[in-house]
């Protein structure tokens, strides 16, 4: 009996052993999963490097349906961790690898994929394979040398490093509307006011924000304003997308051309070794004038990096209205939802609307100049909490 009992423990955990017995994660597919929705299910890159450990692990081609309730080895190895470090429980000297293994274990227990924390109980630590195995470059190689940047204007051009905490990370920003396209309008001291030019105004802050610590930052709709210090932005239609492309009247040409722009940048870089890549779209609300709003964070209901990054923005900026706002309270929120470049955005994506344009109170936080350079610098915060 004791040999059949034997037996039967091979069997049973024979799936978790592959190729010098690393152990991988093991979970069932769920009606209508592919490749890619469970690997994003569980914050895995999108990269070729995952999906074609995937395929190799589970004897798979990329053409492979997924049977519902099959169990399937992720990419994601799992390790001991050994009380002391990540690093020596992943016997990896990398303060940057173990920063992001942490943020990896703490987004899937959070989300409750993985069952306990890794400092706890079995002390499982998970580490996705792309960590390992797809990025032998030097972050910061790809630190910008030349610090002038003519989008912001002549008074903000020249952007000092204040250091390399950002290097090797590429954001994409993406300020709504724009061209034939103004977003909402209102009305503020007797003239109209458009959407698009106060995202855009708050996404170039942010973006030299994060310049500032060495990271790489595409602006994908452009304008020749550059960084205003006016209250009142004038509403022109003279904006661009990243090439000189005219932006397009009707709109699901107008969204594709921006995620295609995205998405070629995205494989470019991955291709260089870079791994994180986050897109930050920025957009004012539009509610009925009596209505107060504030920040809420957008994220594809299948990315789980996309509501982490979110929940993290949203924590960031809750903080500090509990420290500017005078009575403290915060109604902002995380929600899942079905956009366009949410979908469509191979990066992980965060949609941010800021205000209500229509709400005079709320207009302050877009209209005063040092309120958007507020909301730049905080999410910048938390972007580089995120990384």
């Amino acid at each position: 009996m004791r040999f059949i009992h034997i037996y039967i423990l091979m069997l049973t955990f024979a799936p978790y052993f592959v190729k010098g017995q690393n152990q991988y994660v093991r979970v069932k597919a769920k009606s209508g999963d592919g490749i890619y929705v469970l690997l994003g299910r569980y914050g895995l890159d999108r990269s070729q490097c995952n999906i074609d450990r995937f395929c190799e692990l589970n004897k798979l081609t990329l053409k492979s349906y997924l049977i519902t309730d099959k169990t399937y080895l992720l990419p994601i190895e799992k390790y001991v961790y050994d009380g002391n470090s990540i690093e020596s429980s992943l016997n990896r000297q990398d303060s940057y690898l173990a920063k992001q293994v942490e943020r990896y274990n703490r987004s899937m227990c959070s989300f409750k994929l993985k069952p306990e924390d890794h400092r706890v109980g079995s002390k499982e630590l998970w580490c996705p394979h792309h960590l390992l195995a797809c990025n032998n470059s030097n972050r910061e190689e790809f630190v910008p040398n030349d610090r002038s940047f003519e989008i912001f204007g002549n008074k903000y051009a020249e952007v000092p490093l204040e250091d390399k905490s950002l290097a090797g990370a590429v954001y994409y920003i993406v300020s709504g509307h724009g061209g034939p396209d103004p977003g909402a309008m209102a009305t503020e001291s007797g003239k109209r006011i458009c959407e698009d030019e106060y995202a855009y105004d708050i996404s170039l802050r942010l973006g030299r924000e994060l310049l500032r610590h060495g990271a790489i930052v595409h602006f994908i709709t452009r304008d020749e304003d550059g960084i205003r210090d006016n209250e009142l932005l004038n509403c022109d239609s003279d904006e661009v997308v990243k090439g000189e492309l005219t932006i397009p009247i009707n709109q699901s040409e107008r969204l594709k051309q921006r995620s295609d722009i995205i998405n070629e940048l995205y494989r470019k870089y991955k291709n260089n070794g870079i791994e994180y890549q986050r897109t930050i779209e920025i957009h004012i609300d539009s509610r009925k004038s009596n209505q107060r709003v504030d920040l809420f964070f957008y994220h594809f209901p299948n990315s789980s990096m996309g509501k982490s990054l979110a929940e993290l923005l949203y924590k960031t900026v809750k903080s500090k209205y509990a420290i500017y706002r005078k009575n403290g309270e915060y109604d902002g929120s995380v929600t899942a939802r079905d956009l366009h470049v949410l979908r469509e955005a191979i990066p992980t994506t965060v949609f941010i609307e800021v205000a209500n344009i229509q709400n005079a109170q709320d207009r302050k936080r877009i209209v005063l100049p040092q309120n958007r350079q507020f909301l730049a610098e905080w999410l910048a915060e938390g972007l580089l909490k995120d990384y």
